[in-house]
């Protein structure tokens, strides 16, 4: 099945009203007026598009509340404002103009105002008739906030802010020192992603219509533990009780090497009023996104079983919510029972689990054979059932919002267009937003095409491959294979501001994305093929697709290109290919296993995937070589460089840096600097090999970025970069 590159359902004009009254302040970015004469998206055109964001339907069901972020090539930075638009479509309405970003935006229980954050504190404005009023200062925490949770009845306020951890400066013990820079520790995860841990995040309670608020309550007071969950801190991690007396939240309460090597997320309760915390789930891998039922009997969460893997399946829980006898004035004791796994019998990864008004059933998305779906289940009934069909190429994300004929409103994209807001009824879409219609509908059309290809052990994969504007099958083009990271993940219809598949295919090239071995939208088997197995079946499937595709008369050459585990299976296949690939380029790719697993951060994922999967024990009670009655205990072996486990052994034994012999094709090595997950001399050892076998190499390191490349000049270069590289040698 082709389909064109998606056109507007709609003429709607694009680009927000706004009152000739509304203040524009200094450092404000708005949408870019861009004439595009040729027809080609470019890095430019990718990095101008709005992005939209957080959407939040109106108490009386009307109008819709959402930010957009724009992005300033020339300033190197971007700003978030606000909008509303009507449930039912139309022109949408600019709320603010501000030069500093606005977030988190909530409505009122009544509607009649908006709460929002912005330099990390919360706000709050009148709005009447699509206007914001005065603003007023809700809070003034020292270390800000990180975000927030209103209780239903707008009474009390959940709000994230940072806490010192165990990690060490040199102010601590001498505060003379305030201007010295250091970190020491004693434990592990001294740094997580791109930040030295330092500080943690910690929620805490202040009670609402006090003045104004200054601190709070810390729900978990003397703890080192994180809450919500690092590295990200989803404020999704907790959850008001519908008459606002408890707080259902998913913390990992583990630090140093047990917080390491463990993903034992649990779910607990927690009673603002007497303090006390019961625990819902105790054993098992990450239990995260507590959500009640509106009628506070129920308590549904996301779930993965296993501890220590992160790629597990994810399960939809529910228990009910029984309240034990209290006094007066007291707080129940709430117990949650009748615990049940919502899709055992579903066979993909459900999430952002939304509970109907009625409590009677919930709706989630899941990635299922390559799409993105939204499906709902009903409990009681033992039901669940797809709500998208399953033939519309898009990415759905889950409901914020049902109306009374059962339209679903949600946000869609797919690998033609970022986020949009969108109505959905089975198969009629309905699109609410065109926020990127006026530069996106100046592009010349393409196609993309499903391919199910055939696999070496007689399975089928699914290879999305999208084809240049104006594609003449009588002429030659080069061709892009995509190197998926994770290495648990999918290449579905969703879009992205680095590894941009229509950016792709408008520069000249046909592209392919093979969803390989390792790729979470086909059930549980399929995904966990890759597991302990970094070399085997899903390096035969990027040849399956590399193969396939350079068989067709109309592909001059493939290039290989991957981030993450997508970079390690560059560096693999550089060693491995002979002569299918033509040029590779590899973004925070992993190079040397044994090194990455001496210097990342998060311990449970190599201790899984390279074998170990979770035979790792700690050895306790071994007293320190003083004699001084000191104990330590060191892991055995897992997935360890160490481990005499035959996957691990086999895994370390293949690593890519024990390849390099064979190098041969043209490599581009890029990182970022403040890579804590793969980290940085990953990169740079893999192109100082290319260098010394005399392999054509560059390498390009951003000092201040991360696994990603975020800021808007940065985000150029490295377009630029990428398809400089690829010019140069596949053209």
């Amino acid at each position: 099945m082709n389909i064109k590159f998606f056109a507007a359902l709609a003429g709607v004009l694009v680009l927000a009203a706004c009152s000739n009254e509304m203040k524009t302040e200094k450092g404000y970015i708005g949408p870019a007026e861009m004439e595009i004469t040729d027809g080609h998206m470019s890095p430019e055109v990718l990095l101008s598009l709005g992005r939209l964001s957080d959407p939040q339907l109106s108490p009386d069901g009307k109008t819709i509340l959402y930010g957009v972020s724009y992005s300033s090539i020339a300033e190197n930075r971007s700003v978030r404002n606000l909008f509303t638009i009507p449930v039912e479509g139309g022109r949408p309405t600019q709320l603010t103009k501000d030069g500093k970003s606005l977030s988190s935006a909530r409505w009122s229980t009544d509607g009649k105002a908006v709460y929002f954050l912005q330099d990390g504190q919360l706000w709050k404005a009148a709005y009447k008739k699509g206007r914001l009023g005065n603003r007023l200062k809700l809070t003034d925490i020292p270390a800000g906030i990180e975000d927030y949770l209103l209780s239903p009845d707008e009474a009390q306020l959940i709000f994230v802010s940072g806490v010192h951890s165990a990690v060490e400066v040199p102010a601590d013990t001498d505060p003379a020192l305030d201007k010295a820079e250091a970190y020491a520790t004693e434990d592990l995860m001294y740094r997580h992603w791109d930040h030295w841990r330092t500080e943690i995040c910690h929620s805490f309670i202040a009670p609402m219509g006090n003045g104004i608020i200054k601190d709070g309550l810390d729900i978990l007071e003397g703890e080192l533990f994180e809450l919500p969950n690092g590295p990200f801190s989803d404020i999704a991690d907790l959850c008001w009780s519908p008459d606002g007396r408890y707080i259902a939240y998913s913390c990992k309460k583990l630090t140093g090497r047990e917080y390491a090597f463990s993903t034992n997320t649990c779910i607990y309760i927690y009673c603002p009023l007497t303090g006390e915390t019961s625990q819902v789930t105790f054993e098992g891998g990450y239990d995260t996104h507590p959500v009640w039922s509106p009628d506070g009997g129920k308590l549904a969460w996301l779930s993965m079983e296993r501890d220590g893997y992160e790629a597990d399946k994810v399960r939809l829980m529910m228990g009910e919510v029984v309240y034990e006898e209290e006094g007066e004035g007291q707080c129940a004791n709430p117990v949650v029972t009748n615990i049940r796994d919502l899709t055992q019998d579903f066979k993909y990864n459900a999430e952002s689990p939304v509970w109907s008004e009625d409590s009677n059933s919930i709706y989630f998305a899941a990635l299922a054979e390559g799409i993105q779906g939204i499906f709902n289940v009903i409990p009681d009934a033992g039901e669940l059932f797809r709500l998208t069909a399953d033939n519309l190429w898009f990415d759905f994300g889950s409901p914020f919002g049902i109306l009374q004929d059962g339209t679903l409103l949600t946000t869609y994209q797919s690998m033609d267009f970022p986020t949009e807001l969108v109505a959905v009824s089975g198969n009629a879409i309905r699109q609410i937003t065109f926020e990127n219609e006026h530069l996106l509908g100046q592009l010349d059309k393409h196609d993309t095409e499903a391919r199910w290809l055939d696999t070496v052990d007689g399975q089928k994969m699914l290879t999305w491959v999208l084809y240049p504007p104006q594609f003449d099958a009588t002429r030659t083009y080069p061709a892009i294979e995509i190197c998926l990271g994770g290495p648990q993940g999918t290449l579905s219809q969703g879009w992205s501001y680095r590894w941009n598949y229509l950016l792709m295919c408008h520069q000249g090239y046909v592209v392919v994305l093979p969803n390989r071995r390792g790729t979470t939208a086909f059930g549980q088997p399929w995904c966990e093929e890759i597991s302990g197995d970094y070399i085997g079946l899903n390096m035969d499937d990027y040849l399956t697709a590399a193969k396939a595709i350079k068989a067709e008369p109309y592909v001059s050459g493939v290039a290989a290109c991957g981030a993450s585990y997508g970079g390690y299976s560059v560096y693999y296949l550089a060693g491995i290919h002979g002569d299918v690939y033509d040029c590779f380029i590899a973004h925070a790719g992993i190079f040397n296993e044994e090194h990455m697993y001496y210097t990342t951060e998060e311990m449970w994922f190599p201790n899984w995937d390279n074998g170990g999967l979770h035979e790792y024990a700690f050895e306790p009670d071994q007293v320190g070589p003083a004699g001084d009655g000191v104990t330590f205990g060191g892991i055995k072996q897992g997935g360890s460089p160490w481990s005499n486990l035959p996957k691990a052994r086999r895994h370390y034994d293949n690593s890519p840096h024990k390849l390099v012999q064979n190098w041969h094709t043209p490599i581009l090595c890029i990182h970022g600097g403040s890579d804590f997950r793969v980290p940085y001399d990953e990169g740079m050892a893999a192109f100082n090999a290319a260098q010394l076998m005399g392999v054509p190499s560059k390498l390009i390191v951003f000092p201040g970025e991360n696994h990603w490349i975020l800021k808007p000049q940065n985000a150029l270069y490295w377009h630029r970069s990428y398809f400089g590289w690829l010019d140069r040698w596949m053209k």
